[in-house]
């Protein structure tokens, strides 16, 4: 008998969340499991994905934080699709979604927590604490998310950790060459890339610190930052004050970064917090070596002396330091990519990430 299932979430931006419900929407296996996905605010560049894949995509649209109508259209349509289970992503759709889902007497409610959250009052955990109250389960990708809610009053046995899933890579013709002319960059020095949305969280001001420092000791690296975001234009400036474009490159959002991933010589996270980095996942998959910062959701990935190195929170020094010890010592560097991509590989697939998904709905 098939289920249906309904998720929700906010948009369909390029975020981590939204990947993961993607790849989960289009893979479940279609004789067992319906899917309808409800966009709680807006659309994005993820829909066409779903649409492609012939998922039914609805949009809410939520006009305001605290939009009552909005409550009342995904009631509407929870009625009009009688799902039986709910799952919804992140705080604005965990909040509409599960007191829509309620109202609509769906049988199972899931959310899902994908970052720890130093941002939420004590208001927004009261609310996350009402609501776990009639949640069936909370899925995470960390194990540092639930340590986190659970120290916010919300039972760790609610919990469900699921790793994220990625595909596949798929072979590349790009070379060195190439990677390099489509950022700019002079083939002969070392590549260190960051991928992110350009905003505090990720802290890229540490990288551009550590970038100067690496660039003053070895003369001969460049940091490419991909992403863009509400800091971009303070970025800017902040490398221009401290540094140069040969040293610290700003890409802007790119569709490529797969092709150009395996061309880096290290790949850099600098976040404060985090739940469980698509593109930390994605470098390791890559077999590019990984230096991150010692957060709960990077340590999920990296081990550090194993599959990666983890530096000490705003540790600008440090950075480069670990950095300039892996360009001077290419085969440790090769030691721990292999040893990353291995893990990847085998503790993190879609198959994986699915399967643990239709697990927990048929239970």
């Amino acid at each position: 008998m098939t289920m249906r299932i309904v998720q929700i979430i906010p948009t369909m931006d390029r975020g981590g969340a939204e990947k993961q419900l993607c790849l989960l929407a289009t893979q479940l296996p279609r004789d067992q499991f319906d899917v309808h996905v409800v966009l709680l605010t807006r659309d994005g560049p993820r829909s066409k994905e779903l649409t492609a894949a012939g998922i039914p995509v609805t949009l809410i649209g939520k006009r305001f934080k605290a939009d009552p109508t909005a409550l009342v259209r995904l009631r509407r349509e929870l009625i009009r699709l009688k799902p039986d289970a709910v799952h919804t992503w992140l705080f604005a759709a965990n909040s509409f979604g599960r007191v829509a889902a309620r109202l609509a007497k769906v049988p199972k409610i899931f959310a899902s927590e994908r970052c720890v959250d130093p941002w939420k009052t004590a208001a927004h955990f009261m609310i996350d604490r009402q609501l776990a109250r009639f949640t069936t389960a909370i899925t995470t990708n960390s194990e540092g998310v639930r340590d986190f809610y659970g120290d916010h009053g919300i039972d760790p046995a609610l919990f469900r950790v699921i790793p994220n899933g990625i595909s596949p890579r798929q072979p590349t013709s790009t070379t060195r060459e190439k990677a390099f002319a489509k950022l700019k960059v002079d083939p002969r020095r070392k590549l260190i890339l960051a991928v992110g949305r350009l905003w505090p969280q990720k802290r890229y001001r540490d990288l551009i610190w550590a970038a100067e420092l690496a660039a003053t000791v070895c003369e001969d690296t460049t940091l490419v930052i991909i992403g863009d975001g509400p800091q971009s234009g303070e970025l800017l400036r902040h490398r221009d004050a401290v540094t140069s474009a040969d040293r610290v490159r700003f890409a802007g959002q790119r569709d490529d970064v797969s092709e150009l991933l395996p061309h880096a010589d290290v790949f850099w996270i600098a976040s404060e917090y985090e739940g469980q980095s698509n593109s930390v996942i994605e470098a390791m998959q890559a077999g590019v070596p990984v230096v991150a910062s010692d957060i709960a959701g990077n340590r999920d990935l990296v081990i550090d002396g194993k599959t990666g190195i983890l530096v000490s929170l705003g540790d600008s020094a440090d950075f480069a330091r670990k950095t300039i010890g892996l360009l001077e010592a290419p085969e440790r560097a090769r030691r721990l990519a292999e040893a990353a991509r291995n893990r990847i590989e085998s503790d993190f697939t879609v198959a994986n990430m699915v399967d643990r998904h239709a697990e927990l709905y048929r239970g």
